[in-house]
């Protein structure tokens, strides 16, 4: 167990007043006002710094700051911490400084260009030694100065082991993380996604889950199962289900075998707390208790899992006037302070607001790498595409390929490479084998044991790994034939199993690419309000004009425009159901008569007073809070359209938001002292995938009731609303 440094007996400088960075090009004299412009123009232009502001307008720009950047000083960086909006150290700023005081005293002085090179020339033992006296902002500014060359080179050379029932990162190895999603969190369509891809030689890392209900009890479910399945299968690994971190630990209070602790980080207080829920003060808690009461406490050196990817800080507006890399970095501080055994970056998981197109991904997926293993982090890639940006399954697989190059110590591995309830897409267990080949990897050593047992793989005399005869093979973990035909059903999605080589053949392929295709389209459609006219709506606008703007500027699809807010005042009703296009039309159009029949019936059965419903086209689910501000509901039902991911079908997938209000004095009170978040005003509970591959419509009707009924009775909802419901279970 690492020793924890108090938050605030962390050193750190008082804050400074804004430098001017100057420099001349030709005649022309080149300024930028603080360290924050000065960072944002020396990175390559991305979607979400030009969102914000931060990004260099030309060439020119960019390589100006990065020359006066390659001129600062190691001592210059530290002495000039990056605040938040109101001129203040945050906690997550706070954690990076908690460096080797010593190491830092021998590189102070060096210019960041002089440890760029310092860097090059050295080898891996150097570059940690190193590593362990940089600050993430320190990090951040390198990473700025790097080509794509020198952003794979540098971090090849660091190797970051970590240790739980499998020992990832050595030399010479690739590790893959199980990702068997399900929209329904069926057992059964995840058992068979785990098989197929153990059966590929996958998951020597990890088996972890991303629950679409992340209640207490769909993680005890969850968890149980997949420790069933580990049992019986013998697989060398470990368990995790990627609900929220305080539902985890409620999980594992009630015996649940949380074996590996996930969450994910911002890179910024406000976005850590008032967006993921958490603080630094709870994730030592959480850490602690890992630590004295997890599952492997007596056989694993680490046993936290935390996720990152540049632009989440971005997309809520709480980013601090700080870049998406330097944020990341902030990021990496925070996880650094939990000696974690895996920290994933899913940069390019959110979409066109934060990284619009291939390269964007590319670049900024190398540079998660670097930061991250320069400050000793056992980092994994996980480059993602999504639908609605202009990122494509090629550019993410270059990507893959790039950072495995770089030293990545592990990927993602999601059945084909389709997240059916994330829509979006990453590496399959077919990409993470070929990555293997292409770049002579091999699994974990006690993983390969077991695989080679299996018939998995096989060792040729010479040490060489090669595919053995049952790669591939999900029949080699069940009963009988009849037993895996039964898992299948569970999967109707799934186009198959025959591979050709280390890929799926070429038929499955195709089916794969032209659902996306078909999900494409899906994101550029628009609501047709002649077939919506039976139902009692208003029209309501946003200020997003065009698609455009809704799918490259979040803000304005989460603000109404000026006509549409002079529009309406206080109601005061119960409920206000808004209809949105969100990122797919075509999911209000097949789902939402049939749910407003169920939800409309329940609703008034109950005595809930309801306004009459809003549709609003360029909507974001945000704009919940925009609305209910002038409406003044208790909450606000946000039936909204979701990113189009999976099969065709799933292009059809719409979600439900519960946002309440927190209007009594009172319950805001306790709100705020659960969250941390003094300012809180809403708390939210998600139900998603409704469509007709994952929850009717019809079902979906009667859930929601029911969870606004939970919401409205005990005046709590998201993980709030989960431990009141827990406490009163316990009760009885």
């Amino acid at each position: 167990m690492k020793n924890l440094t108090p938050i605030n007996e962390i050193k750190i400088p008082e804050p400074r007043l804004e430098e001017v960075y100057t420099t001349r090009v030709m005649e022309k004299e080149i300024r930028f006002k603080g360290l924050k412009k000065l960072l944002g123009a020396a990175d390559i232009s991305k979607a979400g710094d030009r969102n914000t502001n931060l990004a260099p307008a030309n060439d020119m720009i960019r390589e100006s700051a990065r020359v006066i950047l390659s001129s600062l000083t190691l001592q210059h960086i530290y002495d000039n911490p990056l605040t938040d909006d109101k001129g203040r150290l945050d906690s997550v700023v706070r954690v990076g400084y908690d460096i080797d005081y010593e190491v830092f005293q021998t590189i102070l002085s060096m210019t960041l260009g002089e440890v760029k090179n310092h860097l090059l020339r050295s080898d891996g033992r150097e570059l940690k030694r190193l590593g362990r006296g940089l600050t993430p902002v320190m990090a951040a500014a390198l990473a700025k100065l790097m080509d794509a060359h020198e952003l794979i080179f540098i971090p090849r050379k660091i190797s970051s082991p970590t240790k739980a029932r499998t020992l990832i990162g050595l030399p010479g190895t690739l590790s893959f993380r199980i990702q068997p999603n399900h929209p329904q969190d069926n057992l059964d369509a995840i058992s068979v996604m785990v098989y197929t891809d153990l059966s590929l030689g996958m998951g020597d890392c990890l088996i972890g889950v991303n629950p679409a209900e992340g209640s207490i009890e769909t993680i005890r479910a969850i968890i149980t199962h997949l420790d069933k399945i580990r049992r019986e299968t013998g697989a060398p690994t470990q368990i995790c289900v990627l609900g929220h971190v305080k539902n985890q630990l409620a999980a594992l209070e009630a015996g649940a075998p949380i074996e590996i602790l996930f969450q994910s980080f911002a890179g910024t207080e406000r976005t850590l707390t008032e967006e993921f829920d958490v603080t630094v003060e709870y994730m030592d808690h959480a850490y602690t208790t890992m630590a004295e009461t997890g599952p492997l406490r007596h056989l694993a050196r680490q046993f936290m899992y935390f996720e990152t990817g540049q632009g989440s800080e971005m997309t809520y507006r709480k980013h601090n006037g700080i870049d998406m890399t330097t944020c990341e970095a902030l990021s990496y501080g925070l996880c650094r302070r939990y000696d974690p055994f895996m920290v994933n970056s899913a940069t390019g998981f959110i979409g066109p607001e934060t990284h619009l197109n291939d390269i964007e991904l590319m670049v900024s997926n190398l540079q998660d790498n670097f930061m991250g293993k320069l400050l000793g982090l056992p980092m994994g890639v996980s480059p993602s595409y999504t639908l609605h940006a202009e990122t494509h399954m090629e550019g993410q697989q270059l990507t893959a390929h790039m950072a495995a190059a770089a030293g990545a110590n592990f990927f993602m591995d999601i059945y084909l490479g389709t997240d059916r309830m994330l829509a979006h897409f990453v590496n399959s267990g077919h990409d993470d084998q070929t990555l293997r080949e292409v770049h002579n990897r091999v699994p974990a050593p006690e993983f390969l044991e077991w695989a080679r047992e299996k018939g998995i793989f096989e060792q040729a005399p010479d040490g060489k790994v090669c595919r053995g005869p049952k790669w591939g093979d999900p029949k080699l973990f069940c009963k009988s034939d009849a037993e895996l035909q039964r898992l299948l059903e569970s999967l109707p999605s799934a186009p198959g199993f025959e591979n050709a080589g280390p890929r799926p053949v070429n038929q499955i392929q195709r089916t794969l690419l032209l659902n996306q295709a078909v999900g494409r389209e899906a994101v550029h459609g628009n609501l047709r309000l002649n077939e919506l006219r039976s139902i009692d709506f208003r029209l309501l606008k946003t200020l997003a004009a065009n698609r455009l703007d809704h799918l490259t500027h979040p803000e304005f699809g989460a603000k109404l425009a000026k006509e549409s807010r002079e529009a309406l005042g206080p109601e005061n009703h119960d409920i206000q159901i808004v209809i949105a296009d969100g990122l797919s039309a075509e999911a209000i159009h097949h789902n939402i008569h049939d749910m407003l029949a169920v939800l409309e019936d329940g609703l008034k059965n109950r005595g809930y007073s309801m306004g009459q419903h809003i549709l609003v086209n360029y909507g974001r689910v945000k704009l919940a809070e925009c609305i209910g501000d002038i409406l003044q509901p208790k909450l606000i039902i946000m039936l909204i359209g979701e990113r189009p991911g999976g099969n065709a079908l799933a292009s059809r997938s719409m979600s439900a938001y519960m946002t309440y209000r927190l209007v009594d004095p009172k319950i805001r009170k306790q709100a705020a002292e659960y969250s941390k978040n003094p300012t809180i005003c809403y708390e939210y509970t998600l139900i998603s995938n409704i469509y007709a591959g994952g929850l009717p419509a019809l079902e979906a009707g009667s859930v929601v009731v029911e969870k606004v009924i939970q919401i409205l009775t005990h005046k709590a909802a998201g993980n709030r609303l989960e431990e009141v419901l827990k406490k009163q279970n316990a009760n009885f």
